[in-house]
């Protein structure tokens, strides 16, 4: 029905499924307050002190109450979106404001080399959909989903806005390592490119490095083999076992 249900309905979603939200009262009732669009740590902690633990409850909530709690402004927002009401305008064509891909792995998977890979191909895809749009990000989000149906996300910001490949697999990298998942089940991975902007507004920082700019120039050229001859026909030498 809006953009914040759909939001909400593809964080539950399993990898490799779409969840039909018909009735948004239902979707939204038994869900944790955090769950809800908007509402971060903070907010959660200070609803729940109140016993509005779950979107329901918050729902029912007198609007009046919510907003000497929050706010006037928040508290309004907080009252309609517990109850399915996004006022956020579709804009048709608008630009993305990130792009998002996830690798469903075939069993739960414990090997930290297929993490890495499933990375580096995630890392890649991401890349080629930003500079076919002319566009960077300013930070990445890694999602990591177990066999027991909970998941890690986190979040961080690239030192400059940037499209290239090889900047957002090392972040990604760097945020995998952070988590040490040596004996951790994992049933998927996914990453999302967030801050999006016009790649000619973005500051790059000149570097002398010769490795860099020459796998920026293979990079641009990799980019126009895809555009001709299909996404699949190049790619990392790692990624073709």
């Amino acid at each position: 029905p809006n953009p914040m249900l759909a939001r909400m309905a593809a964080r539950d979603a399993a990898p490799g499924t779409t969840l039909v939200v018909e009735d948004a009262e239902a979707f939204l009732r038994d869900k944790p307050v955090a769950a809800l669009y908007g509402v971060g740590p903070a907010t959660a902690r200070t609803l729940c002190s109140y016993g509005l633990d779950s979107i329901g409850r918050v729902a029912a909530a007198p609007l009046a109450v919510l907003q000497r709690i929050v706010g006037a402004r928040a508290g309004r927002e907080l009252w309609e979106r517990a109850r399915g009401v996004d006022r956020t305008a579709v804009v048709p064509n608008a630009a993305s404001r990130s792009v998002a891909a996830e690798r469903p792995f075939d069993r739960d998977e414990l090997d930290q080399e297929r993490h890495r890979r499933a990375l580096l191909s995630l890392a890649g895809e991401l890349g080629a959909r930003m500079r076919g749009e002319g566009q960077v990000c300013r930070s990445l989000t890694l999602t990591v989903r177990y066999a027991d149906r909970t998941s890690t996300t986190r979040t961080r910001t690239l030192r400059e806005p940037s499209a290239h490949s090889a900047d957002l697999a090392a972040t990604a990298y760097a945020m995998h390592e952070a988590l040490g998942l040596q004996r951790a089940r994992v049933r998927a991975v996914g990453l999302r490119a967030e801050g999006l902007m016009p790649a000619e507004h973005a500051a790059h920082q000149l570097t002398f490095d010769a490795a860099d700019e020459k796998a920026r120039r293979l990079e641009a050229v990799a980019d126009k083999a895809r555009a001709r001859f299909g996404p699949g026909i190049i790619g990392p030498g790692s990624l073709a076992a």
